[in-house]
């Protein structure tokens, strides 16, 4: 579906015309609220939205949905997502962005712009139907081909993909990390988790600490982000969240491995339930999950039930 598809808007009372500015003012005042990660996903799916009605500033583009009224709001945000849809956008991806975009209305309600919210549901979708990411073999496989070289690159890229499993890192704490944020002589590292505005200590594992150890050897240990680019063209040398994606794609590619940053953490979790025999509490704390609901699907399909139970059904009617 095409921008061109949208329709016009009705004529309607007329917007105060100081709205955009304090649109703006009230999306600031949120964004103030949220964790860096949380920050920038939400920015990223309101830019998304701008982009499809053809906007370059997401305040213009959420200040064109609320003058509709609610009938056209909704009728727009349904081509929206039809229009994520015929992308072919994962679930996670369509509800993650109708959510920002549904969050952004009910501030605006909230701020007393409009009366009323979006009704536009998301997409049904099965959580965690992959939790095994590339495995240990596959981990194994990557880090063998990584300790091939010496290259700086190398030696950075083995600390990410030790962080990435043996802690269990999201990308987002990973790319937020700052050399201040890592103590090799307490064993420690202080992160911002997921939707968190306060800092944790986590325990560096001797393997962590030493792919650690060698990068900031090669780093220096002047301030600032962990870890940094080799890209000349960048002006800013932190490495982002997207580069981290790259990297990922890149290296697990030399080993003949597909996998994303995620599939690390995913394996890593798989690992400890398997490890500590799924002590559900234990492997909370490792994952820092907020429940135990998610855990559960990481357990269940550890263990496949399921194709345990396909197995006795065969075998019983077997001839």
């Amino acid at each position: 579906m095409t921008n061109t598809t949208i329709t016009t808007r009705s004529a309607q009372q007329p917007a105060r015309a100081d709205l955009s500015d304090r649109l703006h003012q009230l999306r600031a005042s949120y964004l103030a609220t949220l964790s860096p990660h949380t920050r920038r996903a939400y920015n990223r799916d309101l830019k998304d939205f701008a982009d499809f009605l053809g906007e370059e500033d997401p305040t213009r583009a959420l200040r064109r949905l609320i003058e509709r009224g609610q009938g056209e709001a909704n009728s727009l945000t349904l081509q929206y997502k039809v229009h994520l849809i015929e992308q072919e956008k994962t679930p996670a991806t369509i509800n993650r962005r109708l959510s920002s975009l549904r969050s952004a209305i009910k501030l605006a309600r909230m701020g007393g712009f409009i009366p009323w919210s979006l009704d536009i549901p998301g997409v049904k979708s099965r959580p965690y139907r992959n939790t095994r990411g590339p495995g240990r073999r596959g981990f194994q496989k990557i880090m063998r081909k990584l300790h091939e070289s010496d290259r700086p690159r190398d030696i950075r890229d083995r600390a990410i993909i030790r962080m990435l499993y043996d802690l269990a890192l999201r990308r987002g704490e990973l790319a937020e990390l700052t050399i201040a944020d890592v103590d090799l002589d307490a064993g420690q590292l202080s992160i911002l988790g997921k939707g968190e505005l306060e800092r944790e200590l986590v325990a560096l594992p001797e393997e962590t600490a030493r792919a650690l150890s060698d990068w900031i050897e090669l780093r220096g240990n002047e301030p600032g982000p962990l870890f940094f680019n080799y890209d000349r063209r960048s002006v800013d040398r932190r490495l982002t969240y997207d580069g981290i994606y790259k990297i990922v794609l890149t290296v697990a590619a030399r080993a003949g491995i597909k996998t994303r940053p995620h599939g690390f953490r995913h394996t890593a979790i798989t690992e400890a339930l398997e490890l500590t025999n799924g002590n559900l509490a234990a492997v909370r704390d490792f994952s820092r999950h907020k429940s135990y609901e998610v855990l559960r699907f990481y357990d269940d399909n550890r263990q496949d039930r399921g194709g345990e139970v396909a197995k006795l059904v065969a075998k019983a009617a077997s001839v």
